[in-house]
């Protein structure tokens, strides 16, 4: 099956030819949310972080505000929550944007069955590691779990990087 990418098609979630007559460009862009990672220490926790990745679903700011606050630098306070607390948040990401270790050794990507979810009015969060060929993903960031932009606004497609939420997207 084709999925739509330029946020166009009548017939959502699949592909109907529409990216062809809107010229649809699916390069990422030079303004992007620059490609880094940050890493931020926790007890007996490291917190690894690259917001060029972030699909910006959410789900660690309403998780753990103590600890993801948005608006403040820094904006992860690793030592705001228990090791136990962090990790329950940081595997609710789906961007894989968020990533942790502890003694040394990075826990990045989990166990999961090949699968693509509708994010409603929001992206396709895939997981379970299907191959994502010609597509060049962060730096630390999950080959087993990322979401991919179905509104055709991300600035660094394939994936999503919640330009959806500012554009207003609609999709079931």
């Amino acid at each position: 099956m084709f999925l739509c990418r330029c946020g166009g098609s009548a017939n959502k979630p699949f592909c109907d030819g529409t990216h062809a007559r809107k010229g649809f460009d699916g390069s990422k862009q030079d303004d992007r949310v620059p490609d880094r990672r940050k890493d931020y220490q926790g007890d007996g926790i490291t917190v690894h972080d690259n917001r060029g990745t972030c699909a910006h679903a959410a789900f660690c700011t309403d998780g753990l505000p103590a600890v993801f606050r948005s608006g403040e630098r820094p904006w992860i306070d690793a030592g705001a929550a228990t090791a136990e607390e962090l990790i329950a948040t940081i595997r609710r990401c789906p961007s894989g944007a968020l990533s942790y270790s502890v003694d040394g050794t990075e826990h990045r990507d989990r166990e999961a069955s090949p699968e693509i979810e509708l994010m409603p009015n929001g992206p396709y969060m895939v997981r379970g590691g299907p191959a994502l060929i010609d597509a060049e993903q962060g730096e630390g960031a999950s080959k087993e779990h990322y979401t991919l932009c179905r509104c055709g606004g991300s600035k660094n497609k394939p994936f999503c990087d919640g330009t959806h939420w500012h554009i207003g997207f609609e999709a079931e």
